[in-house]
């Protein structure tokens, strides 16, 4: 597998949830939760870049254990900036440095139970001749049996298939990213975006380790099943 880089992204700001990266979450600050991962499984903590615009979740990830070398440029901490940027630009910076990475781990702040087995299942999937495995969770519609589309006539019809499913258990079982765990090749990242890559595969997990932090909602149900683990 070769050399790898686990980047943990974390940009200032947030509409969803105000300063969330390093809002307390059980008591800790929400990017402490990543960081304990990455510390798992990284060789070296000089493998782990959390990528930031902000000095205050710089200091947070110091006093978490991890050195943060650069601050991400202004133009890629903004709301149209995609992490296909973000990831290429802390590839450059280390390769700047004289260190090239084969795969990167992209662990996402907002998967606080994201577990490190959980990166570990992925990784153990991986190999050089695919583009990337992603973690899933059953998706909650399915488009054989009960997400539908408007015809011509502005009538619905079912998504895809000819709608005979009567049973959830019975149509064919779909995916949908949890944004938890992205085990990347870096020759491939550095050839497309991630929404271009064709040889992927899935690592699932089930849908409580998988909450997305994005709205306050997610917040208070993240909030209490951590506070129920650590009882």
């Amino acid at each position: 597998m070769g050399n790898i880089l686990y980047v943990i992204p974390a940009r200032g700001g947030s509409k969803g949830i105000p300063g969330k990266n390093i809002k307390l979450l059980a008591g800790r600050p929400l990017i402490a939760y990543s960081i304990d991962v990455a510390k798992q499984l990284a060789d070296d903590y000089a493998d782990i870049c959390v990528s930031t615009d902000d000095p205050k979740i710089a200091d947070a990830a110091r006093v978490e254990g991890i050195d943060v070398p650069f601050l991400r440029p202004a133009e890629l901490a903004t709301d149209s900036c995609g992490t296909y940027e973000v990831l290429i630009h802390a590839l450059d910076f280390y390769r700047s440095m004289g260190k090239e990475y084969d795969t990167l781990v992209l662990l996402q702040p907002t998967s606080p139970l994201r577990t490190a087995g959980d990166v570990r299942g992925a990784l153990a999937i991986y190999a050089p001749d695919i583009d990337m495995v992603v973690s899933v969770k059953e998706a909650a519609t399915n488009p054989y049996y009960n997400a539908y589309e408007e015809d011509g006539n502005g009538f619905l019809q079912i998504s895809k298939g000819d709608g005979h499913y009567t049973r959830r258990q019975d149509a064919p079982r779909v995916w949908e990213y949890n944004g938890a765990v992205y085990v990347i090749n870096v020759k491939s990242l550095r050839c497309h975006r991630l929404g271009e890559f064709r040889r992927r595969r899935c690592y699932v997990m089930d849908c409580a380790r998988s909450i997305d932090l994005d709205t306050p909602l997610d917040w208070l149900v993240a909030e209490t099943l951590m506070k129920e683990k650590q009882k």
